[in-house]
């Protein structure tokens, strides 16, 4: 055990005292980061924890006292704080159907029962500490996606729907690859980048935020089949807590993901990174406005215009604003602004899934600019991946997306990234290599192998 997880340890069987002799701000974090330890409200957003969090009453029994007679009705929603209960049946049932077992902390009765009253009679075995949600507040516990708990999928932007995630059991989530979201020849490398984050961030509580990510991609995912999030829960401190996520497709982990999170905290600080001089979004034109444009441009050559023109176009999830002109496509650099479409829920930890799912759009072909050439034919595959948060974000305002690949060799191209808030402030650091290759047969793309 390290220092830091000595600490919370030592720091877990005092929450009762804090809750009790505490000032109401430090009352409320110390709740909050404890609900976030519950399974059961794991999948629930931040901002619904935050308020069971000033909803939740303690209530405290002594050894022997009943917390819940069969047949009484139920108050809500209860957690175990401090101390053991047990559950256990009447005297006359069978004792086949006797159902007696230990409640510790974190456990939980009284939700998900089929009528209104107890089944089972709930004894304090040592003297107890709880927290009770008023059934009043049960509507806090009832989610419709894992970011909102009063809006349903379909009222939120795409970005959203597309990181939205089943939950199956815990630690253990479901994806999909949607029909209304762009695709690519395999699972887009931002889609898993955003949903393993998602999976994450529901088993950590709400007060730390992802600060780093580390991806690794191994096989090639199918858009048309169902994507399974493992999530290994490696580290849980005071300040800092590491989560693993596997994504499996047929049995098979397609994509490994390492992710640090940390409570906020003041320190040092300080930036030299200077956000580059360029025009405001407002002054430049989407990928939309680009594509009717070159429909109608006389430059480009009819057979170009009218194939682009038969082509289904579905647009991103993600809005794109560039700030150079074709004439530096051939430079190993790119800027442009982005935002996701829609307003997004307010949860930092979904605003910070968002931009990680934004990460990965035309970030690796950045190293093939200086290659491009007339009849070129390229693939590129997503080898590696790594992401420093520096500072809150809204993925819903305007990023300044400035990405440059210093080094392309043996196949492989190496980029870096940043991204700037209007106010010039360094928000993310990123850094990726990706699988860079000629195609061998012109006019064909083959499939990329490792």
């Amino acid at each position: 055990m390290d220092r830091e997880e000595g600490k919370a340890a030592a720091s877990l069987p005092d929450l009762g005292a804090t809750v009790a002799n505490s000032g109401d701000d430090s009352r409320w974090c110390a709740v909050t980061e404890f609900l976030g330890q519950v399974p059961l409200l794991q999948c629930l957003p931040g901002s619904s924890i935050r308020r069971i969090a000033e909803a939740v009453q303690v209530k405290h029994y002594e050894p022997s006292d009943y917390v819940a007679r069969e047949g009484e009705p139920v108050d809500g929603l209860c957690i175990i704080l401090d101390g053991q209960a047990e559950v256990s049946a009447p005297a006359n049932t069978e004792e086949a159907n006797r159902p007696d077992y230990v409640l510790n902390k974190y456990d939980y009765f009284g939700y998900g029962t089929n009528s209104s009253v107890h089944q089972v009679n709930v004894i304090a075995v040592t003297k107890l500490s709880c927290f009770v949600l008023p059934s009043q507040y049960g509507h806090l516990l009832q989610t419709k996606t894992i970011w909102n708990a009063e809006e349903t999928p379909e009222s939120h932007s795409l970005m959203e729907q597309i990181l939205h995630l089943e939950k199956l059991e815990v630690d253990i989530f479901r994806g999909f690859t949607l029909p209304e979201a762009p695709t690519f020849r395999q699972v887009f490398g931002g889609q898993l980048i955003g949903q393993a984050l998602a999976a994450a961030s529901k088993t950590v509580d709400c007060l730390k935020l992802v600060h780093s990510l580390h991806a690794i991609f191994l096989i090639a995912g199918d858009n048309d089949m169902p994507i399974i999030y493992q999530v290994h829960r490696e580290r849980d401190g005071t300040s800092f807590a590491t989560r693993k996520v596997e994504a499996k497709q047929k049995g098979l982990v397609m994509f490994t993901l390492i992710v640090s999170f940390q409570k906020e905290e003041i320190g040092f600080e300080h930036q030299a990174a200077i956000m580059p001089v360029v025009p405001p979004p407002e002054q430049l034109l989407n990928m939309e406005e680009i594509r009717e444009r070159r429909l109608t441009d006389p430059r480009f050559p009819m057979q170009y215009r009218n194939s682009a023109a038969k082509k289904k176009f579905v647009p991103w999830p993600i809005e794109m604003r560039f700030c150079q002109d074709s004439k530096s496509q051939h430079e190993p650099s790119l800027h442009y602004w982005f935002r996701a479409r829609g307003k997004l829920s307010d949860d930092p930890a979904l605003h910070r899934c968002v931009v990680a799912y934004a990460s990965d759009l035309l970030y690796s072909g950045v190293s093939l600019n200086p290659h491009r050439e007339r009849g070129l034919k390229t693939y590129s595959l997503s080898l590696d991946h790594s992401m420093w948060f520096h500072k809150p974000v809204k993925a819903d305002d305007w990023l300044l997306y400035v990405i440059d690949s210093p080094s392309a060799h043996g196949g492989r191209g190496f980029v870096t990234g940043r991204m700037f808030n209007r106010q010039g402030e360094l928000i993310v650091s990123l850094t990726q290599e990706a699988l860079i290759r000629r195609a061998k047969t012109p006019g064909q793309t083959p499939r990329p192998k490792l």
